[in-house]
Order: C-alpha cells, then structure tokens, then sequence
C-alpha cells in the first residue's frame, strides 16, 4: 500500500473556486474517476474526479475553501501496482 496525493486536475480557466460540497470521507473506498468535491465558479458548477482508485486516508480541503488546479483534495491508500493475486487453493488430500 502506499500513499497518492488526489490533487484538482485542469478544470479550464477557473482560479479560486469555492468547494460547496465534499462528497466523500475518510474510510471510503473510492473509484478511479469517483466525484470527491463539487466547486462553484461564478459561471457553473462542477464535480472533482479522484485519479485514483483506493481508501480515502485524509481530506485536506472542507466545504467554503477555494481550491485552483493542483490544490490537494485528499490522500489517498491505493494498493502497489496491480491487484494482489488471489492465493491458490491447496490441493485437495486424495
């Protein structure tokens, strides 16, 4: 397991946008792509994706805080490389 910063991707030419909602918290399981935070501009409203798929560990933003791209949303626990594989099943005795 290691530890993934979920920062803001290029939103478009929005700076300072205001969280209005965290749709996630520490604990949960999330997709890759999952919506972690919907922000407002003065234009529009849109929701956050996570990059990665994993267990939230820390959310370092909160409803009112302004966020621009590459502000840090969250870490994130995601397993090393793939999937561990499943174990074999021992043999059964004859």
């Amino acid at each position: 397991m290691s530890l993934q910063e979920v920062k803001v991707p290029d939103i478009g030419d929005f700076k300072d946008v205001e969280v209005i909602e965290v749709l996630v918290k520490p604990g949960d399981t999330i997709a890759h792509d999952q919506s972690l935070v919907t922000v407002e501009s003065d234009k529009a409203s849109m929701e956050i994706p996570s990059s990665h798929a994993g267990v939230v560990k820390e959310l370092k933003i909160k409803v009112g805080d302004k966020v621009s791209e590459g502000s840090l949303v969250l870490l994130l626990e995601t397993a090393d490389g793939a999937a561990a594989p499943a174990p074999a099943p021992a043999a059964a005795p004859a």
